[in-house]
């Protein structure tokens, strides 16, 4: 991987790293049950972004 590719890889692990903590914040404080498990789904996908880059790393 070139330095331009590792650098494309930090940076979207960050953005991940960063909606999946919104998504679960947002989520604690959402008390409609359709929008609160909307967000944790969001959340979940975005988990499964960032272990998706970071498996591009190992």
């Amino acid at each position: 991987m070139t330095n331009k590719e590792l650098l494309y890889v930090e940076d979207a692990l960050g953005h991940e790293e960063y909606f999946q903590t919104r998504c679960s914040e947002i989520a604690q404080q959402i008390t409609d049950t359709e929008l609160r498990d909307s967000a944790v789904r969001m959340q979940n996908k975005h988990q499964q972004i960032f272990s998706s880059f970071l498996n591009l790393l190992n």
